[in-house]
This record gives structure tokens, sequence and C-alpha cells, in this order.
């Protein structure tokens, strides 16, 4: 069995190291997003809890690209009456990413929808039209 140290420098010294402005902290505001396919469409989820549609944007810029863009602003109040002092707290978080699609969407058909906190974009493909070609070959 191996001893267990426990030091308190050890975690801060990492945090001295890698929290300054050489290494700014990551951003963790961008959503998870999931995207399957099946023979019809991409479905693509993003994880927006609490978002209503009124914040979501979704469209296509002018080079083709899928952008969803998704801005929260939420204001939380609570009032104590026994202490006589009102306390807000804000929370803007705003996200914004462009996607390439796929060359077999049909970007005339796509869809969006915000449902208990995701999301959901589906990009329908393309149909395929298999043409037939029949035609008489004259016998020379």
């Amino acid at each position: 069995m191996l001893p267990v140290f426990k030091n308190s420098w050890f975690p801060t010294v990492f945090d001295d190291f890698l929290n300054t402005d050489f290494m700014p902290r990551a951003n963790s505001t961008a959503p998870a997003v999931n995207v399957r396919e099946d023979e019809k469409a991409y479905t693509m989820e993003v994880a927006a809890p609490g978002i209503r549609k009124e914040f979501c944007r979704v469209s296509i810029n002018d080079d083709g690209n899928l952008c969803v863009a998704i801005e929260n602003k939420t204001e939380h109040k609570e009032d104590d009456r026994k202490h006589h002092y009102l306390r807000r707290e804000f929370s803007y978080t705003n996200y914004e990413q462009n996607y390439a699609l796929p060359e077999d969407v049909d970007s005339e058909k796509i869809s969006a929808k915000v449902e208990n906190g995701i999301l959901t974009v589906v990009l329908p493909k393309k149909t395929k039209v298999e043409t037939k070609v029949s035609k008489t070959i004259n016998v020379a």
C-alpha cells in the first residue's frame, strides 16, 4: 500500500502556474452537442437548460454554414423582509457556433425546436432521385 501525502501547497503550485495571463482559464459556457444520423436526416441536440426559444437563433450564413446562437439573460431576485435587503444575481450566457454542413443536407428544410432544455436542429438529407434512363439502341 502506497502512502498518501496531503500537501496544502500542491494544488496552489498548479493554480499559480496555470492561472496566468499566458494560460487563461478555458471558458466553460459552451453547451454539449450531440449529433446523430439516420437514413433521412442528421439530428443535432444542443444542451441548453432553462433556455426559451426566444433566445435561440438558427440560421444559414453566406458561406452555407449552420449558425447556432443562444443568448440567455436571467435575473434572480430574493427579497428577505426580515433583514430589509434585496439581493440580485444576473446571469448572461452567450454561445455562438458555426457548423459546416454535409453536402447531402437540404438546407431549405432545416427545422429547430426547444423542448425540455434541449435545442434540437433537424437537418434533412436531400432525397436521392434515381433517374432511370431508358432508350432505344439502334442495331446497325
